[in-house]
């Protein structure tokens, strides 16, 4: 009698994943991110490294958004309100600001109230994530333009909260800003402070530009473990069909204000690590124009993809500056002076290549592959396998 052989687990249309690649890759990336700093610092100076300071914190501000637009699909432009609320949560933690207005305060703190960091980042998260359920939660049955438009008013409300919150009692110091925001400190580094670490001299744009990093991997690997878990796969549901998600069971509520809790959060962080590096808080850093900003990079990037997104993020905070520094210049070796004003030119530019990309690339430049695509990749590589039986 002839027997039947189970197919072992090897010869599943599954394939392997290539680890050996993937480590290479990270490997290569790494040391990539790590010398970039004295790379470019090298070539143009602090300032550019400051650039790449920003460039992280947009990478977490278009992570936090794009796991409101990206993963659940609701829409949100004003997204910059929760940067704005941590950034404020550290300048109001962290600066001279309060002992100085409120004698309690004073009496309760006299040498001045200096919140540890660690103490701070988990406040301005938690605060922003508070507003992000305040904000999602009248919300939730709106779709589209009208959830856009609520949104949009929420951001300006916040800013405009904050330009005010001046009188009667000074909290915000209104369009004057807080000043005198303390600097991270990190293992007794006061980041503010050049240090020389191995013989290198890291001064505080290098010692910002690691600790941005360490926390935009943070986030990363926080979005890539949502994505992949079974409230992801529940946003993606609701951004597909979000009747469809009622009819199989998901509470769409609940999901939904959870998108916008763990989307503020990250605004919240980058908010306060934005205020430490700036030394200074006002509302003129949070306007519409901002949220606009943050939404690119999500679109422009690719909605819902990681990698996509951070590409995004990256592109539009050093594309501007890259034409805001070459733009004087070209206009003097062409014509011997300036013909139009550089900030003009840097905008029309700017704007011009997103309606490039959008027309070409309409879903990103480096968008998540499709599910068919996927299928057809894994029955390709199953089938160049063969099966033993």
């Amino acid at each position: 009698m002839t027997s039947i052989q189970p197919i072992e687990p090897s010869t599943t249309l599954i394939p392997e994943k290539n680890t050996t690649k993937t480590l290479a890759v990270g490997v290569v990336t790494a040391i990539v991110v790590a010398a970039l700093p004295f790379v470019v610092g090298a070539a143009g100076g602090n300032y550019w490294v400051r650039v790449l300071d920003f460039a992280m914190l947009y990478v977490m501000l278009a992570l936090g958004l794009n796991v409101v637009v990206g993963f659940a699909g609701l829409l949100d432009l004003g997204y910059i309100a929760f940067y704005a609320v941590g950034a404020y949560v550290a300048a109001l933690l962290t600066s001279p600001h309060l002992t100085t207005q409120f004698a309690w305060i004073a009496s309760m703190f006299p040498g001045g109230l200096h919140t540890p960091y660690w103490i701070v980042v988990p406040c301005a998260m938690a605060l922003a994530a508070i507003f992000g359920v305040l904000l999602g939660a009248p919300t939730l049955r709106l779709r589209g333009d009208y959830l856009a438009i609520v949104t949009l008013g929420f951001g300006e409300i916040v800013r405009i909260f904050m330009n005010n919150l001046d009188r009667p009692v000074n909290i915000t110091n209104g369009p004057q800003g807080i000043t005198g925001v303390a600097p991270l400190q990190v293992f007794g580094f006061n980041l503010a402070q050049p240090h020389e670490i191995l013989g290198f001299t890291f001064t505080s744009v290098y010692m910002y530009y690691y600790v941005f990093v360490i926390c935009a991997l943070l986030v990363i690997w926080v979005c890539t473990r949502l994505q992949h878990s079974r409230i992801g796969r529940a946003w993606a549901a609701i951004r597909e069909d979000e009747i469809a998600a009622k009819a199989m069971g998901i509470n769409t509520r609940n999901v939904k204000l959870l998108a916008f809790a763990m989307g503020a959060s990250f605004g919240g962080l980058s908010g306060a690590m934005f205020g430490a590096f700036q030394g200074f808080v006002s509302p003129e850093s949070f306007t519409f124009w901002e949220s606009v900003v943050v939404l690119a990079c999500v679109v422009l990037g690719g909605m819902g993809h990681i990698p996509g997104v951070i590409l995004g993020a990256v592109l539009l905070a050093v594309f501007p500056e890259f034409l805001r520094s070459t733009m004087g210049p070209l206009q003097h070796m062409l014509f011997g002076h300036e013909i139009v004003d550089t900030e003009v030119i840097r905008q029309l530019l700017y704007g011009l290549a997103m309606v490039v990309i959008m027309l070409y690339r309409s879903e990103g430049l480096w968008p998540a592959a499709k599910h068919e695509d996927k299928i057809a990749k894994i029955a390709k590589r199953a089938s160049k396998k063969p099966i033993r039986a």
